[in-house]
């Protein structure tokens, strides 16, 4: 197919995730690989509809491979929601003469593009960028790996304190919807108990393996709970109830927020992103629209947006198996 994509548009949208400059960088240079224009897009959607665009080549993004968040910035946009504003952003986007887009973030991200698409029969390209890894249609999302390795050297820490007074700690990690970052991390953080939503252990449940725990000679305890973990209302509600319901443990509540989402990406999602942006560009210039890049079995494939925003990430079940017996 004769390649009619002479200019190609990247934003970011949703929750910021390291990597994601990374895959901006790749997209950028790309182009410039593919004698294509490359424009980045301030604050996601909302940028999109307000026209900040800005023109970039490859040395608009030195420098940036090692940072985490996004140069190009990241907002929720309740407008873009609208058919008045997505109209406004195809206006904007014809008025530079932008043929294609690559959109970096999550399944709110892709939905509007896949929408935007729909519409418009602009020529899209999604990049998956969330922490969370709960995007179908792909292994490994930007700033899963990062974030494993940020909650583990938390969890390091907070063992050293666990061991020295005898405590119970109970670490929330993020996963509202999907407990890749609970399940991962607990095994790697040698954790007791492991809460995910997919699995409903159970308030008697979880005092009766921390029973079991300390019988067998544990004089600490590390329990990872994903932050949409079903079993209380909330991570201080299941301190109170072991609280109530448990002898010998002071149980102690670290919830990890933001700092999961923060720092310098791996060399893992360095890499990642790479080929995932120049996957983006190669595959909007083969003419190829409303597809999001993933990896699968160590391969950049495409999986369509539809897809990827409809299907479910699975948990694997042989970690669940794993994270059993690592905990007797």
């Amino acid at each position: 197919m004769k390649n009619t994509i002479k200019k190609i548009a990247v934003l970011t949208s949703g929750g910021d995730a390291p990597g994601m400059n990374a895959a901006i960088r790749s997209v950028v240079r790309a182009c410039a690989y593919h004698k294509i224009e490359c424009v980045g897009v301030y604050r996601g959607y909302e940028g999109l509809m307000e026209g900040d665009f800005k023109q970039m080549n490859a040395r608009s993004v030195k420098g940036i491979i090692n940072k985490g968040g996004t140069i190009l910035k990241s907002a929720r946009s309740l407008e873009f929601k609208t058919k008045e504003g997505r109209q406004l952003a195809f206006e904007n986007l014809q008025k530079e003469g932008i043929d294609g887009l690559v959109v970096i973030g999550g399944d709110g991200t892709f939905t509007g593009a896949m929408i935007f698409n729909q519409e418009f029969n602009f020529p899209v390209m999604g990049i998956p960028g969330t922490i969370d890894n709960d995007i179908f249609g792909t292994s490994h999302t930007l700033g899963f790996d990062t974030a494993l390795n940020t909650v583990v050297d938390a969890i390091d820490k907070i063992r050293d304190t666990a061991s020295s007074h005898n405590r119970l700690f109970f670490v929330e990690v993020m996963g509202r919807d999907v407990g890749h970052i609970a399940l991962n991390v607990g095994i790697a953080g040698g954790a007791e108990e492991i809460l995910i939503p997919e699995e409903d252990l159970g308030l008697d449940r979880l005092v009766e393996s921390l029973n079991r725990s300390k019988k067998s000679g544990k004089s600490s305890s590390i329990v990872v709970v994903a932050e949409g973990d079903k079993i209380g209302k909330n991570i201080f509600e299941l301190k109170d109830y072991v609280d109530e319901n448990m002898e010998g443990y002071d149980v102690r509540v670290s919830v990890l927020g933001h700092m999961q989402r923060g720092g310098a990406p791996s060399c893992f999602d360095r890499v990642l992103a790479s080929r995932m942006g120049v996957k983006a560009v190669e595959s909007l210039i083969e003419g190829q629209t409303n597809y999001m890049v993933g990896l699968l079995n160590n391969k950049i494939e495409l999986t369509p947006l539809d897809n990827a925003i409809k299907g479910k990430s699975k948990i694997n079940l042989e970690l669940l198996r794993v994270s059993d017996i690592m905990s007797t």
